[in-house]
């Protein structure tokens, strides 16, 4: 992924989204995972760094409303069977042939 990085005093944005920097303490062990893993993937430790602050904030993100309430009720047209998942994940995805059918690592 190319980014472009244009900063001006304390405020930066990389492909248009406006970024503010902030400091934070983390451990020496996380650093250098961090560190291998943004060269084994050719991108910056930074660019890293946000995308996991970006996944825990959406982990941890609470809705005004929930999502299902107890006066709700979704029809499905019967039970869902493992087959039929299967059947489905394998027509979304292109599958093809399936695999061995036994139980997941």
């Amino acid at each position: 992924m190319t980014e472009e990085l244009r900063c001006w005093y304390m405020f930066c944005t990389i492909d248009g989204m406006a970024l503010k920097r902030t400091n934070v303490y983390a451990d020496d062990e996380d650093l250098a995972l961090i560190k291998e893993a943004a060269g084994r993937l050719g991108v910056s430790e930074a660019e890293l760094i946000r995308e996991g602050i970006h996944r825990i904030a959406l982990a941890r993100r609470v809705w005004d409303e929930p999502f299902v309430t107890d006066e709700e009720t979704f029809d499905l047209g019967g039970p869902i069977t493992r087959d039929d998942v299967r059947e489905a994940v394998n027509d979304a995805f292109g599958g093809g042939e399936p695999r061995d059918r036994g139980r997941a690592a």
